[in-house]
C-alpha cells in the first residue's frame, strides 16, 4: 500500500467525516461553543438545585403535617377521656365510708390513677384555679356568688376541671366567681 493511500485508510478509518470537495468547511469557534456549553451546565445545575430544595422544603412541610396530625388525633382522644375521668372523680369522691377499704373500690381507684398517669405522660395538665383570677381563654364563668372572703373576679369554686396541653386548652375549667 502506498503511503497516500495509508494515509486515505487511515482517515476513513477514524470515523471522522471528510468534507467534500468544493464544499466550504464551517468555521467553528471552539471557544464559544465551550462558553455555550458551560453557560448551559450552569443553568441545568442551578435548576437541579433548585428543585433539590424545593423537594426538601416540601419534605420538611409534609413531617410537619404529620405531626400536626399526630397531636390533633392524639387531643381528639384525650378529648374522649375527659368526661370517662371526670366520672371516675366523682364516683371515687362518693364512696361511701364503710367501701372505702373495699378491695373493688381500690381497684377502680386503681384505674383512675392509671387515667390520671395517661394524661401527664401526654402532657396534659389539670385546670384547677380556685383562688385564682378569673381568666376566660382559661376558665368558663357558670356561676357567679357575692364572697366577703374572695375577692371580686377570683374564682370561689372549680365545678369541672379544665384540662391543657402545653398552652392550648383542651377544655376550660368550669368556675363560680366572687363578684
Amino acid at each position: 500500500m502506498s503511503q497516500e493511500e495509508t494515509t486515505q485508510f487511515a482517515a476513513e478509518d477514524s470515523g471522522t467525516p471528510k468534507p467534500e470537495e468544493g464544499t466550504p468547511v464551517p468555521d467553528i469557534n471552539l471557544a464559544e461553543v465551550l462558553a455555550t456549553a458551560r453557560k448551559e451546565a450552569a443553568e441545568f445545575k442551578e435548576g437541579w438545585l433548585r428543585e433539590r430544595a424545593d423537594f426538601n422544603n416540601y419534605k420538611k412541610r409534609i413531617e410537619t403535617q404529620m405531626k400536626d396530625m399526630r397531636d390533633a388525633a392524639s387531643v381528639e382522644a384525650l378529648l374522649t377521656l375527659l368526661p370517662i375521668i371526670d366520672d371516675f372523680e366523682r364516683a371515687m369522691a362518693n364512696v361511701p365510708a364503710e367501701l372505702q377499704t373495699n378491695p373493688w373500690i381500690n381497684g377502680v381507684g386503681g384505674i383512675h390513677r392509671k387515667f390520671q398517669k395517661a394524661l401527664e405522660d401526654k402532657g396534659v395538665t389539670v385546670l384547677d384555679p380556685v383562688g385564682q383570677v378569673f381568666d376566660p381563654t382559661r376558665h368558663e364563668a357558670v356561676v357567679t356568688e357575692e364572697s366577703s372572703e374572695v375577692e371580686s373576679g377570683h374564682v370561689i369554686a372549680t365545678l369541672q376541671k379544665g384540662y391543657a396541653r402545653g398552652e392550648r386548652i383542651l377544655r376550660p375549667a368550669l368556675v363560680k366567681i366572687a363578684i
